[in-house]
């Protein structure tokens, strides 16, 4: 045979039909409607973040951060020898368990659309607070506002590109200097919660879907707000860790500083990087019958799941960034025991108490304020400018207004 036409089996081949029988095309064959149902076959396979193998993956990571974590919270109270410092780290270690919980959770109920959002709502609160201890922590390891400005104070402010004081040059440090390091950090406590809220109700009235950039949408506008809190906190820190960084060398600052900064401002930055990727089709949405997930839940998912496996990464670095074992020293030399467990669950519930940063926050936005600076000080004995240890857990405090006659 010559040519391969008089062969075909196809619906209206000369060959291909007997009759009295209906033409039956061939699956190998060039039939058009069946190649315009394979990628909806595709589609109606279950995603990656669906499967049981991405829980037991993210399972495994978070319960082992939550371990060594839990652990490393539970030496601190145990040993808790210098409450004001240790306060501070306790809530800054809490961010592991409170990430990897909520966005396993949020991973788990994937498949129930837009869920997550109520589940990120901790967790963009609790971010919030822990930028506020780290800030606090540097405050205590120095020994408050007065005696950092007895160091700096005057000192001509050096222009770095990197740390974004170029347009510093010329300026020396004051009051208003610190002053606006701790009201850049603590509008970031203010406008995260606030915006968490906000998206919970927007997203209760249909009005807000991650990764819509729909000017209708209440996506856009959190994104922009919180981006700009958020970057206006980062350079606070920044410039209060470039003033002070020669005072803050014997405490090891710059693993803590980045592993805060990583851990909150990254995984930020990468959510909307993710959110960007799903809306530019880089990330495939889930088109299936048996599963309906809105825009912006599959990027949403992503980003738990990576956070989910980073938090044990952040927890091993957290071990070594506030470490315990100097608190334990610190203890066995003075009370020769660890703390009972009473005194381990006071020592929680005290720390765990977000008052002190309310009082904070409306002492340092009072406008009564705008001349002063704080300096806290024990009823018992100022304690040294930069390294200070504090031991008994009823030491009061008392706070010394100083008049502050220069701005930043």
């Amino acid at each position: 045979m010559s040519g391969g036409a008089t062969v075909r089996l196809g619906a209206g081949s000369p060959l291909g039909e007997v009759p009295g029988s209906p033409a039956t095309p061939a699956p190998g064959g060039p039939n058009i409607s069946w190649l315009r149902d394979a990628p909806l076959l595709s589609q109606d396979q279950p995603t990656f973040l669906m499967t049981p193998t991405a829980q037991a993956v993210t399972g495994f990571f978070v319960w082992t951060a939550l371990i060594l974590t839990c652990h490393q919270i539970y030496m601190h109270l145990r040993f808790y020898s210098s409450p004001r410092e240790q306060r501070h780290i306790v809530r800054i270690l809490f961010i592991v368990p409170i990430y990897a919980i909520d966005s396993w959770l949020s991973l788990l109920f994937f498949t129930n659309d837009q869920y997550y959002v109520y589940f990120d709502t901790v967790r963009d609160c609790y971010e919030a607070f822990v930028i506020y201890n780290f800030l606090s922590l540097c405050y205590e390891y120095l020994g408050g506002e007065s005696a950092i400005m007895a160091e700096i104070r005057g000192k001509p402010i050096e222009s770095s590109c990197m740390f974004g004081t170029c347009c510093l040059k010329g300026k020396a440090y004051s009051i208003g200097f610190l002053r606006f390091c701790k009201q850049a950090t603590l509008q970031f406590c203010v406008v995260k919660p606030l915006m968490a809220t906000i998206t919970v109700i927007l997203q209760a009235y249909g009005k807000y879907k991650d990764g819509d950039f729909n000017a209708a949408s209440g996506y856009i506008y959190v994104t922009i707000i919180c981006n700009i809190s958020v970057s206006l906190s980062m350079y606070a820190l920044f410039l209060f860790y470039f003033a002070t960084r020669d005072l803050l060398r014997p405490y090891g600052p710059m693993l803590k500083f980045v592993m805060v900064k990583l851990v909150i401002f990254l995984s930020f930055w990468q959510g909307v990087f993710l959110a960007i990727m799903e809306k530019c089709g880089a990330i495939p949405q889930i088109n299936s019958v048996e599963v309906s997930v809105g825009e912006g839940t599959v990027a949403a998912g992503y980003q738990n799941f990576i956070i989910c496996i980073e938090m044990f990464f952040a927890a091993l670095v957290l071990r070594f960034a506030f470490t315990y074992k100097v608190y334990m020293d610190k203890s066995m030399s003075a009370q020769g025991s660890c703390a009972p467990m009473k005194s381990i669950s006071s020592s929680l519930k005290e720390t765990m108490n977000p008052g002190d940063m309310v009082q904070d926050a409306i002492h340092n936005f009072s406008p009564a304020y705008q001349q002063y600076t704080q300096q806290s000080t024990l009823e018992q004995g100022v304690a040294p400018p930069v390294s200070r240890s504090i031991g008994a857990h009823g030491d009061t405090e008392k706070t010394l207004l100083l008049s502050s006659d220069d701005e930043f």
